[in-house]
């Protein structure tokens, strides 16, 4: 017997009474039984996000998504809700961004060869070619698309293809050292999730370590983010922070920090993966 379907919903509207009643019943009556719900209330500014995963005992996903796009208007009117459907046996492609440091790139690598990465690894892109013989090891494809200062145009043009080519549906840059520009970003519409090597908000650019001795910080961090047009002020997924003292250099924090960078890439990766993740403005709900 053939498993049941399985699917993400990710809602987000304005809270009213009967949202999650209203909604639970448009699901049951599609025959979709809900497996898991979390659901959050943003006491501020009073809106709802809900997470539920469910399968479909009776109908195929598209049937259940027709469903969705006929009911959810006309149950919510009023509310001008916000949803995404995610079919479970869907993955994402997923293309891995680097340069020359090979930590986040490895971890991401390793953890796709064992399995524990909820996508399909299309590839890997380089400004440098440093790392392809590393990335040969896991059998996936390199692509090296060099930029400077005056190709950078045209190297961003390569890319949109690339990703276009490959079938992209997320952009990881696993220490990714260039600055996508807003032409960029315009083109490409995806999600794109980024490390930066500092404890967001402070100490954004490239030398943030350097920044951090220089202040005489006592705690260093990592935090991955989604990429907008302002440098390294997208929507947070996760943070972590790590003790520091007077004794250490510029490379204590840099190798301090390369744990914080493997690991907080890791889980906002896995996140946003496993459609966890809600964007409200410039700030995230992250469902565990």
């Amino acid at each position: 017997m053939a498993a049941s379907p399985r699917a993400t919903l990710l809602v987000s509207c304005a809270d009213r009474m009967g949202i999650v009643a209203r909604l639970s019943t448009l699901l049951y009556e599609s025959s979709c039984n809900i497996i898991t719900s979390d659901q959050h209330t943003d006491d501020q500014d009073g809106h709802f996000f809900w997470r539920i995963h469910f399968e479909s005992q009776r109908f195929e996903l598209t049937e259940i998504r027709r469903r969705l796009e006929a009911g959810i208007p006309a149950l919510f009117s009023d509310l001008q809700m916000q949803w995404q459907f995610f079919e479970a046996e869907r993955r994402d492609r997923m293309v891995i961004l680097v340069s020359k440091l090979a930590h986040c790139m490895m971890d991401l690598l390793s953890r796709y060869r064992a399995g524990e990465l909820e996508a399909e690894v299309a590839g890997v892109v380089s400004n440098h070619r440093d790392l392809e013989p590393l990335v040969a090891a896991f059998g996936v494809p390199f692509t090296f698309i060099p930029v400077s200062k005056e190709t950078k145009t045209q190297a961003e043009e390569r890319l949109v293809k690339h990703l276009e080519g490959v079938g992209c549906d997320s952009v990881v840059l696993a220490r990714y050292m260039q600055v996508l520009s807003g032409d960029f970003l315009r083109a490409w519409t995806k999600p794109i999730v980024n490390i930066h090597h500092s404890f967001l908000p402070a100490f954004v650019g490239s030398q943030p370590y350097k920044q951090a001795h220089d202040r005489g910080v006592k705690l260093i961090g990592a935090t991955a983010h989604y990429v907008t047009e302002e440098l390294d002020a997208g929507p947070i997924i996760a943070q972590a922070t790590t003790s520091v003292s007077h004794r250490d250099t510029v490379r204590d924090l840099t190798r301090k920090g390369k744990d914080l960078e493997v690991a907080v890439l890791a889980r906002a990766v896995h996140a946003h993966l496993r459609k966890s993740v809600i964007v409200h403005r410039n700030r995230t709900i992250v469902f565990e």
